[in-house]
């Protein structure tokens, strides 16, 4: 299964500022987006966000693809099974042989800092 090729530029996400621990506690503090009372200033705030996450999301994902195809590789003397990198990181088997293999087209493309 050949991967879509990686032709588009790369989002910079917003920055996602660490929030304080006392806000963090707050189940209804989130990103101090419950403080912003402008609804435009509001939209734009949390689609920054949600371009943020996603852009970490992709990225979670590729190192996720590489580290299972590093830990399936053949030549290391401790390597793991597809259904042991499934335990593992909680996937089904299937997923993660397609991880493997997703990881390791990152491998022959220089991994995702090439894409």
């Amino acid at each position: 299964m050949a991967e879509p090729e990686r032709t588009e530029r790369r989002l910079r996400p917003a920055p996602l500022l660490f929030e304080p621990s006392a806000a963090a506690t707050d189940p209804e503090h989130f990103f101090d987006l419950e403080s912003i009372e402008d609804p435009r200033e509001l939209l734009a705030r949390a689609t920054e966000l949600t371009l943020a996450f996603r852009a970490a999301q992709e990225r979670a994902v590729e190192f996720q693809a590489l580290a299972a195809a590093q830990l399936a590789d053949p030549r290391r003397f401790d390597r793991l099974s597809p259904a042991l990198i499934a335990e593992q990181a909680e996937w089904t088997e299937d997923y993660a042989r397609k991880m493997i293999e997703f990881g390791e087209s990152l491998q022959r493309d220089e991994g995702p800092e090439a894409t």
